[in-house]
């Protein structure tokens, strides 16, 4: 297995039957972490780069079956922020040290072309030495463009699985895979840093569909990919499934970063969720970007898309020297910087 993991390390692929090989055996999970790890190091060095993660809006016109805040949702608590709510936001996280921000929110028909636009240049023009990533679902080439023609730089668009059938499992009949493929496509001849990634452990996921993210993931060459593991959430129809593997998720940063050394790879919420050391543990397996929330506390409590979601935030100096500190203690750092990816 250590060959595998080696011819890994120095070519930046494998075939899929290598693939299932290295996903079936765990006897060198610890040699295939170190290797990914010494990969990342020889890239992007010892720093860690944080995002301001704020989560705008928790309306969604859209019923993923697997969501908290899926439209069918009707104990959800909705709110959407205003743009000087988000602005306030990017006040209290620029002041901190970050240099990007996450607008994630769902498909809130009402925070249209128009406002994503306004407020990102809002941002920009307050903070043009901070990078704007956008994640708010599926739109047109036109709003895409709109966005970019802003200033927005990066934008975060989970596939969630590449294999037609799984994804009709995931989401409602009036979603289809190409559309998800074609706004990828899209972003990228745009000239965004695009992100794209799954849901580890998601209902009716097979290995030979991890196989086929994976070599998706490989070709499509993204910038970021964001995976995290599956976690139910009580109020949807998935709410008895089985949550996804921590292990498992860590063995797939370490793979991904193998097959993109030059990815940004976000040790994600939902792993820091799951497990109290997730997060370190994800930056000691390959990643390099972490997320913590700068939404206003009321936000957080109601922006739930699984259990129990991890939603502490910095609102104190105090917050992000704990996360600095943690970071320290395996050896890394917490940069102050756009984080930009490698080109």
């Amino acid at each position: 297995m250590k060959d595998l993991i080696d011819k890994l390390y120095n070519t930046g692929n494998l075939t899929d039957a290598e693939l299932e090989a290295l996903l079936l055996d765990d006897s060198e999970n610890e040699y295939l972490r170190k290797r990914a790890e010494e990969k990342r190091i020889s890239v992007y060095g010892r720093e860690v780069y944080i995002r301001g993660l704020i989560e705008i809006s928790n309306y969604c016109k859209n019923n993923c079956l697997y969501c908290g805040i899926r439209a069918g949702n009707e104990k959800a608590e909705r709110y959407r922020l205003s743009t000087d709510d988000i602005l306030s936001c990017c006040d209290m996280g620029y002041e901190a040290g970050f240099r990007t921000f996450v607008l994630q929110g769902g498909e809130d028909i009402k925070q249209d072309d128009d406002f994503i636009v306004t407020t990102v240049k809002a941002i920009k023009s307050k903070y043009p030495d901070c990078a704007v990533t956008l994640s708010v679902g599926e739109k047109s080439f036109e709003s895409y463009k709109k966005y970019r023609d802003a200033g927005a730089d990066r934008y975060l668009l989970r596939h969630e699985t590449i294999e037609k059938c799984h994804y009709e499992k995931l989401h409602p009949q009036n979603m289809t895979l190409e559309n998800r493929v074609r706004c990828l496509k899209d972003l990228k001849a745009l000239g965004f840093q695009v992100g794209c990634g799954i849901m580890v452990g998601s209902p009716y996921q097979e290995l030979k569909y991890i196989i086929k993210d994976l070599r998706f993931i490989k070709e499509f060459d993204p910038q970021m990919v964001g995976i995290g593991p599956f976690i139910p959430h009580k109020d949807t129809p998935f709410k008895e499934e089985k949550a996804g593997s921590v292990d498992l998720t860590l063995k797939l940063l370490s793979i991904i970063r193998l097959l993109l050394p030059k990815v940004l790879l976000p040790a994600t919420t939902a792993l820091g969720t799951m497990s109290t050391d997730g997060r370190s543990r994800g930056i000691l397996s390959g990643a390099n970007v972490i997320m913590p929330n700068l939404s206003p506390k009321a936000a957080r409590e109601k922006y739930m898309l699984y259990n129990n979601k991890l939603n502490t935030g910095i609102e104190s100096v105090e917050g992000l020297n704990a996360l600095k500190k943690s970071m320290e203690e395996i050896g890394y750092k917490v940069a102050v910087s756009r984080g930009d990816y490698i080109k």
